[in-house]
């Protein structure tokens, strides 16, 4: 069995290999922060940990491009932690169970962390190599940008000598990215009050799972179910036909990421339960139906639980059910300057039931401020209706595109010159760090590139293993032609 680091270009491989082996999901990135700067230490390469934890390492030109610009290659330490409901992992203990399927690499039942660990890979790579030609290089590796970009945002001027930042978190080989959509979170608290349920009632709970999930961005358009809505969407139903008594909601584990499983747990008059599962298998149908080409695996599940003491009061019950059916997901609008692109979408990410309230955490981006105050206005207006609250935070800005970009052109020269066809010039739906470093550098001149990856921020995360290499050779091409000082 072919393992990961006899895969080719072997020395990014032999480091992604590594990553996968010292867990860093976000907020935990300390050990394998550690051990790349003891490696940079041992290379003797210049290495500094701002106070935030982002990593800074630089290395010389090479002989006779002493003269050129720098070059900072970008890519975030962290990645997303997901599993399947049936995958026995501790993202802060156990490693990345990485292997090669055909022309893809995947992991066992979690992410892959190819977000960003190939591009991580590659920049580490370069730093400890001898015969690739480059500038001055620095490589700047920032924590915690899949949960809030705390290391973009805490960066600082004066860290970074480069002219030029190459981003390497973009996840299709062939487009370049010049732009990408700002967002900010947006949590609703939903009051509880709680009262004595029916004394003969009985207790169910039921899940959704099967679902495809992924990258609230990326993934965005193409239609996926999810599984906090699917449930909301039961409820409003079918609560009332059934005296469903509601005791919790929790569905979703991060807001970038679409929910691919939640559940309700609830208590019923125990002669509907027959009635209960009858609907269940109508909605199951029913939305295998819808999203038979998107996402076919939906999948309802009933069990009985031990009795509650508490549910919801019938009102706080009847607004949180409104509030969650009424909340707009999905793609809000489709951008008229970037074909295909998304413009403004809304994730409803995470729902948890605390002792006082029901928490809704959901991820706004658009590529305009506009459509997303927009999005700002529409949850503002339900909480308004709904007797709930609703904060925004974490808000980071958009990419603002420069087609007058000069690396940009240079890397689109390059891509034409090495495969002899156009690269796709794109923006991308998603929240790259790149419009946060424009704050305390606002003159770099800043392009994002990146193999195939497909599914990221899901157990499906894989990617594929050609235009790793093409990503690889489009890079080193680009560091060799960097261009001279003005």
């Amino acid at each position: 069995m072919t393992t990961l680091s006899q895969l080719q270009p072997q020395a990014l491989w032999q480091w992604f290999e590594q990553i996968c082996a010292i867990p860093h999901p976000s907020k935990h990135e300390q050990a394998l922060s550690a051990h790349i700067q003891a490696w940079a230490k041992d290379k003797q390469l210049d290495v500094v940990e701002d106070k935030v934890g982002n990593l800074i390492i630089k290395k010389p030109a090479t002989a006779g491009m002493e003269n050129c610009k720098t070059v900072v290659l970008q890519a975030h330490i962290d990645m997303v932690p997901q599993k399947n409901a049936d995958k026995e992992h501790d993202f802060e203990k156990d490693p990345i169970e990485a292997y090669v399927d055909g022309d893809w690499v995947k992991a066992k039942g979690t992410t892959l962390g190819a977000d960003n660990g190939i591009g991580m890979a590659s920049a580490l790579a370069v730093l400890g190599a001898d015969d690739i030609a480059h500038g001055p290089l620095e490589v700047l590796l920032t924590i915690d940008e899949e949960a809030g970009m705390t290391g973009a945002f805490g960066l600082e001027a004066g860290m970074l000598e480069a002219e030029i930042l190459i981003n390497t978190d973009s996840e299709q080989e062939g487009e370049i990215y010049m732009g990408c959509a700002g967002g900010v979170d947006a949590q609703l608290t939903v009051p509880m009050v709680w009262q004595s349920p029916e004394p003969t009632n009985a207790s169910y709970k039921l899940s959704v799972s099967g679902l495809k999930g992924g990258h609230s961005g990326v993934n965005i358009h193409l239609g996926r179910g999810n599984a906090n809505k699917l449930l909301a969407r039961f409820l409003f139903d079918h609560a009332d036909e059934l005296a469903i008594e509601l005791t919790q909601f929790v569905g979703g584990s991060l807001r970038n990421a679409i929910p691919r499983e939640a559940a309700i747990s609830f208590m019923i008059p125990p002669e509907n339960l027959t009635l209960l599962q009858t609907r269940i298998g109508e909605f199951q149908a029913l939305v295998r139906e819808e999203l038979a080409i998107a996402d076919p695996g939906t999948l309802l599940t009933l069990e009985e639980i031990p009795a509650e003491k508490q549910v919801m009061s019938e009102d706080c019950q009847q607004i949180l059910v409104d509030l969650l059916n009424a909340c707009p997901n999905g793609v809000i609008r489709m951008s008229d300057e970037v074909e295909g692109v998304t413009e403004t979408s809304l994730n409803v990410g995470v729902i948890s039931t605390e002792s006082d309230s029901v928490q809704i955490l959901c991820l706004i981006r658009s590529l305009i401020d506009s459509g997303r105050s927009e999005v700002e206005g529409v949850l503002t207006s339900l909480a308004n209706l709904a007797g709930a609250n609703v904060e925004f935070s974490g808000a980071y800005p958009g990419w603002k595109p420069d087609n007058s970009s000069p690396v940009m052109a240079s890397v689109r020269q390059t891509y034409e010159a090495i495969y002899n066809k156009e690269p796709t010039i794109m923006v991308i739906h998603a929240g790259l760090e790149c419009g946060l470093f424009k704050k305390p550098y606002p003159e770099m001149d800043m392009v994002s590139i990146g193999p195939t990856i497909r599914y990221p921020h899901s157990p499906d995360e894989k990617v594929n293993i050609t235009t790793v290499g093409q990503y690889w050779k489009l890079l080193l091409a680009v560091l060799e032609r960097t261009p001279a000082k003005d």
